[in-house]
């Protein structure tokens, strides 16, 4: 198991999720991605988590696995309104930038953006090639 699959340095607005996971021994992005949803409300039964908070995770977990990118790029694009890799890659690169560049001002970090247009670029065109292949975490 190599280090990118697991999970790890998880947002501490995830705190009570990463627990439930973690207590659960699912401990890396592909196990956290082949969990339905009814299995997601039987780990939130009883706890302090959220069902909100664990189908968050678990988009990012499939960017993480789909794509290759880090937590950041993935959170990224799951909070600029992106689901799946079928809305990403009918996006061309500039409409990506401009989603996902919305979003990073909302937040007003200052910082360079994210997402570039070659970043994008690449985003796209791995997103195309995923839709045809089976997720699974490298």
């Amino acid at each position: 198991m190599s280090n990118k699959s697991l999970l790890k340095d998880l947002p501490k607005s995830f705190y009570q999720e990463e627990k439930i996971l973690i207590s659960n021994n699912i401990k890396t992005w592909d196990s956290l991605l082949s969990i339905s949803d009814e299995e997601i409300n039987n780990l939130i039964y009883g706890s302090l988590g959220s069902i909100r908070n664990l189908k968050r995770l678990k988009c990012i977990a499939y960017f993480i696995c789909t794509l290759d990118i880090q937590l950041s790029e993935a959170a990224l694009l799951m909070h600029s309104g992106l689901i799946s890799n079928k809305a990403i890659s009918r996006l061309t690169p500039q409409e990506l930038v401009q989603k996902t560049g919305r979003f990073e001002r909302t937040l007003r970090t200052g910082r360079i953006p994210i997402i570039d247009l070659k970043k994008a670029h690449f985003l796209i065109e791995k997103a195309k090639k995923s839709l045809f292949n089976v997720p699974k975490c490298h």
